[in-house]
């Protein structure tokens, strides 16, 4: 399928010219071997998941004035220069406090062949916990996005907006896909997908441009839960522990309404679920993507990337929602039951990963309904 090429400066990975899609497992493994991915440590155990790889923080966080981009013919570290209040060390742990922005740069270097490109995304359980977070790139005009042949250092932008958070060198709050063309199924392809496949759990669904995803305010479970809001002015959460705080210290339930309905309040920070179960097949790669930010008065925060076997039942899984991060904006708005608030868009891999989602890798979000992240018990 392709064949790793060395040379003096550059590695080409030669594809049969109509394959394109996003590298799988065995594919990110062969970049690193052949150089295109330089970590300044070695891999960990489940570092490489089936279509993307976990980044990790390296050992000093710099607190900036603001966020930034630092556009062409400029380099991240000097925009740090002009831009730094102080440096913290991350090797023994650090809190990262509220309202702030830290630059990180991450263990993970790249050295890009000229035909892949890469695209991050917080990871799952980084978006449930709020805390935003995107990968920049020297001379880059835009935010996790990674141009084809790209050569030099990756950083991560990390502002917790609801919940303090301890990280320390290691922690991986964002993940990176490698994709070699454009392999995103046009609305032909996603519906003929959905017949053989049935992707969602609606026979009705909307297939423009991605797949329709409403929200569930009916409620999930013997309580009738329909979210959770996050509660202001908690402890911390350390990133690297899991099963070890409990939900009530952190989160206010919120039980279904008989009108399913759901008033946003400004400001607040919301976990909803979608109302379809979605599965991801094994040949293929999905990413949520916002609707349309004129609909409402309200932001869904995504932590977008869906792994080939999410949901699907021979990885484990009987289909699953969709969790939703939603921030309201500045006034008061009303969400109502199916409403649409995102879409998911497939993309083909170029090859069926050797480990699907859910399938002894430690997956926390197969089958799931409405879930807090890992961190909570």
């Amino acid at each position: 399928m392709f064949a790793p090429l060395t040379g003096s400066h550059i590695l080409d990975l030669v594809f049969d010219p109509e394959e394109k899609g996003i590298l799988p497992d065995a594919m990110i493994h062969a970049l690193a071997e052949a150089g295109a991915i330089l970590p300044s440590q070695d891999f960990l155990p489940g570092q490489i998941q089936p279509a993307s790889l976990d980044l990790r923080l390296g050992d000093i966080a710099y607190r900036v004035r603001a966020s930034f981009l630092p556009g062409p013919r400029t380099t991240v570290a000097d925009r740090i220069e002009d831009l730094k209040l102080h440096e913290i060390s991350l090797s023994d742990g650090a809190v990262l406090e509220t309202g702030c922005v830290y630059i990180v740069p991450v263990m993970e270097t790249l050295a890009l062949p000229y035909n892949v490109a890469a695209a991050a995304n917080p990871k799952s359980s980084t978006g449930r916990l709020d805390v935003f977070t995107r990968v920049i790139a020297d001379n880059m005009r835009g935010f996790d996005r990674i141009e084809a042949g790209y050569h030099g250092p990756l950083y991560a932008e990390i502002s917790p907006r609801t919940f303090p958070v301890l990280v320390r060198e290691g922690s991986r709050l964002s993940q990176i896909r490698f994709r070699h063309g454009h392999a995103v199924l046009d609305s032909e392809a996603l519906a003929d997908l959905h017949a053989a496949e049935r992707l969602v759990d609606d026979t009705d669904a909307d297939m423009n441009e991605g797949i329709g995803v409403g929200v569930d305010l009916s409620g999930f479970g013997p309580d009738g839960l329909v979210g959770y809001r996050a509660k202001r002015h908690t402890g911390l959460i350390d990133v690297d522990r899991r099963a070890s705080y409990d939900v009530g210290e952190f989160w206010e339930p919120i039980a279904a309404r008989r009108d399913e309905s759901l008033i946003l309040d400004p400001d607040e920070f919301y976990i909803l679920a979608s109302k379809e179960a979605v599965q991801v097949p094994p040949d293929y790669a999905a990413e949520m993507v916002p609707f349309d930010p004129l609909v409402g008065e309200f932001r869904v925060h995504y932590a977008g990337f869906f792994d080939p076997g999410f949901g699907y039942a021979g990885a484990g899984g009987r289909g699953a929602r969709a969790v939703l991060e939603v921030r309201s904006r500045e006034v008061p708005f009303i969400l109502e039951h199916g409403q649409l608030v995102g879409r998911l868009v497939y993309e083909r891999m170029l090859a069926r990963p050797d480990t699907l989602y859910g399938q002894n890798i430690g997956s926390n979000y197969q089958a799931q309904n409405l879930k807090l992240s890992k961190h909570f018990r």
